[in-house]
């Protein structure tokens, strides 16, 4: 994964220090029409966004994080790097994320906002399966 975020440096916004990292991050979702509580990461050391590819990437400074999602009941994992490639309404080739559905970890691989109905967010797994959740379950602070 380094190596992807490596070549898609040359170019990129790069912040450093979990303050900024945060804002920036959510600054970003928040221009892509995206919930703003959609990327609940801890101890961020760096945040990336390449404008020219679409790629955007996070580092924690911890292992990885496991965050329940309380209105919905999900449990989603955010790894050390997460990345994607970033679009109006959409991210999309998710590295880094997953689900925990029944005893499964899925790797989630694709999160989009639907044409026409911003108050929905829907999650695609690797496995095919999607799921269609309430953007209110991810605002800041959920």
């Amino acid at each position: 994964m380094a190596s992807q975020i490596e070549s898609h440096r040359a170019g990129a916004e790069v912040v450093n220090g979990d303050a900024v990292c945060k804002k920036k991050s959510v600054e970003l979702l928040e221009e892509l029409s995206l919930p703003k509580g959609l990327l609940p990461m801890e101890d961020i050391v760096e945040f990336g966004y390449n404008r020219d590819t679409g790629f955007m990437w996070l580092v924690q400074g911890k292992k990885k994080v496991e965050h329940t999602f309380k209105k919905i009941k999900q449990t989603v994992s955010y790894a050390t790097e997460v990345t994607a490639f970033a679009e109006k309404g959409k991210l999309k080739k998710i590295t880094g994320v997953k689900t925990k559905e029944l005893m499964l970890w899925l790797s989630v691989v694709e999160v989009y906002v639907p044409e026409g109905s911003p108050e929905k967010v829907t999650f695609k797994t690797g496995t095919g399966l999607s799921d269609t959740f309430d953007a209110a379950a991810f605002a800041l602070g959920e």
